[in-house]
């Protein structure tokens, strides 16, 4: 059932996140996390043409190779192979130098996937272009708006309710790149 393997995701993703915050802000991570399977939730409420319990679990777990000490080996123990390697292909290659390597080849690993991963990709940045945080400098906030509209691109045609957020979320964010 849906919830308990949302329940499962979640004490795992708030066990290995519990010390960290939403960046700029006093928030627990989990914030972001329950945003993420938020969003992936009405998408599917939207259009349910994809596998809600293995999104849910990639939208909950999305950041836990990225951010924490978790190891791939444990994701798979835990909670397959399938969706370890959804977790994998959603966390950028620090062997690769600029940022923008790092997530064209993120985007290319998750475009070799099911549809799943990237659609929690496109969910992922439709949660953070919050306003950013004071301390990001106008180049940042540019470089951010572009990684958006890169993902939007190269994710295009994932779940449509999905891209038109994104592109709303997109031109909205523009403001702060003024």
């Amino acid at each position: 059932m849906t919830q308990e393997i949302y329940q499962k995701a979640i004490k795992f993703a708030g066990e290995k996140h519990k010390n960290q915050k939403v960046p700029g802000t006093d928030a627990n991570y989990l914030l972001h996390i329950s945003n993420v399977a938020m969003e992936i939730i009405l998408a599917h409420k939207e259009n349910e043409d994809f596998d809600i319990n293995y999104a849910i679990q990639l939208a909950l777990l999305h950041d836990t190779l990225e951010d924490t000490k978790t190891e791939f080996t444990e994701l798979n123990e835990q909670f397959g192979e399938k969706v370890a390697l959804g977790i994998q292909a959603l966390t950028k290659n620090n062997n690769l130098t600029s940022k923008k390597e790092k997530m064209t080849d993120s985007l290319n690993r998750i475009n070799q996937l099911e549809k799943e991963v990237g659609i929690v990709k496109l969910a992922d940045r439709i949660t953070n272009l919050q306003e950013p945080p004071k301390f990001w400098g106008k180049d940042k906030i540019l470089n951010y708006l572009n990684e958006a509209k890169l993902i939007n691109e190269m994710l295009k045609n994932k779940n449509e309710y999905l891209n038109t957020r994104l592109q709303a979320k997109i031109v909205e964010y523009k403001k702060y790149a003024e």
